[in-house]
């Protein structure tokens, strides 16, 4: 991909679709897919890049062959455990076609939404059984989402994009030992962040536009982890209004305008500042294998396709924000400081030391070479 063809790519506020505006909005509150009930695809560009961002070639026959398998065992599902009527029309379309009519409107926009659910759903769980099948290391898997994000963020940095910091990086053991010691209700499956990355724009105005060349260059929206989202930066509602670029889909969006009012879709941690501001997710990146990677692998992992998912966690805030989250109790110094007193008291007093609240706040992680 050129700079010129990233460049192209590149949506300010004023070119938002109102499909972008609603997967940012599923990434900021932390929200699945399985609850909406329609998409918002206006053409086939969008639904192509759209493919894209899923690993998914249709002009190839192994992958259109594989997105009819798991279309068919859908419709199977479906019939099956819920005698769901699937009109003929409906059953031949392939996936772009689906995606389509997902879009419309009527009752085969329901039946395609239905379909594409389960789709969901079961390439998802294939694609994770997939990875376990692999003779591969994390350090292996982690190469490949690494290698997939810098080259996008590379070419991004490279065409002007207003990305005034990136890091990625990974936990060490320590680290490691650490969130999980202070989390009484964490296992280590269920630890996101080994693998992380970290974005600053230029402005908060650039949160949007740069979230959109994400969720089309590195992971679809519909794959970020449900209830593992943090947004203290940016009031999605009364952001959009305030804006005359983006006030126009309102009307449009599918669920309700207050939905996030009441705080709902933040992830709390006792560790962090009320004062400190972020844009947090966790993302099932879908990374494609080569033949070499699936040569190594048995038999049977050969009918599940060539995409696997890896879990990765992203976060993105503005310049002017994360000067201000590095003063005061807000610190990424004092946030440590706070972590570490809560695992000493815990390792030598246990429960009988965590009784008091170390403070308010929500979700925090700082991606600094500190924190190691």
């Amino acid at each position: 991909m050129s700079p010129s063809a990233s460049t192209d790519r590149y949506r300010e506020l004023t070119q938002l679709s109102l499909s972008e505006l609603e997967a940012i909005r599923l990434l900021l509150r932390g929200g699945s897919v399985i609850d909406w009930h329609r998409l918002n695809f206006a053409d086939e560009g969008e639904i192509a890049r759209f493919l894209h961002a899923q690993e998914v070639d249709l002009s190839n026959p192994i992958d259109r062959a594989r997105s009819e398998a798991i279309k068919h065992s859908a419709m199977s599902y479906l019939r099956r455990k819920f005698d769901f009527p699937i009109p003929k029309p409906v059953a031949s379309l392939d996936l772009a076609e689906l995606l389509a009519l997902a879009s419309g409107k009527g009752h085969r926009q329901l039946c395609a939404c239905t379909i594409l659910k389960v789709m969901h759903i079961i390439h998802h769980l294939e694609g994770r059984e997939l990875l376990f099948m692999l003779p591969t290391s994390d350090e292996e898997v982690f190469h490949l989402v690494e290698q997939k994000v810098y080259r996008v963020i590379g070419e991004a940095l490279a065409a002007g994009f207003p990305i005034v910091e990136f890091i990625g990086g990974r936990k060490n053991k320590d680290s490691l030992y650490t969130k999980l010691l202070s989390k009484s209700e964490v296992s280590a499956a269920q630890i996101y962040d080994k693998l992380r990355f970290r974005v600053v724009t230029r402005s908060v105005d650039d949160v949007f536009p740069v979230l959109t060349h994400l969720m089309r260059e590195v992971f679809p929206f519909n794959y970020v982890i449900p209830n593992e989202s943090t947004n203290t930066l940016i009031p999605f509602h009364r952001y959009c209004a305030s804006r005359p670029e983006l006030r126009p889909h309102l009307p449009g969006l599918q669920l309700a305008l207050d939905l996030e009012d009441d705080g709902g879709g933040l992830v709390d941690n006792v560790f962090s500042s009320a004062n400190y501001r972020v844009v947090h997710f966790v993302v099932d990146m879908p990374v494609r294998l080569s033949d070499a990677m699936l040569a190594e692998a048995p038999p049977a992992a050969w009918a599940l396709g060539r995409v696997i998912f890896v879990q990765t966690e992203f976060q993105i805030l503005d310049q002017e924000t994360d000067v201000h989250n590095e003063r005061g109790d807000a610190s990424h110094a004092a946030y440590k400081d706070r972590q570490r007193h809560a695992v000493m008291t815990r390792l030598k007093v246990g429960i009988a030391g965590t009784r008091a609240d170390p403070g308010p706040g929500s979700r925090e992680w700082h991606l600094r070479d500190e924190d190691e």
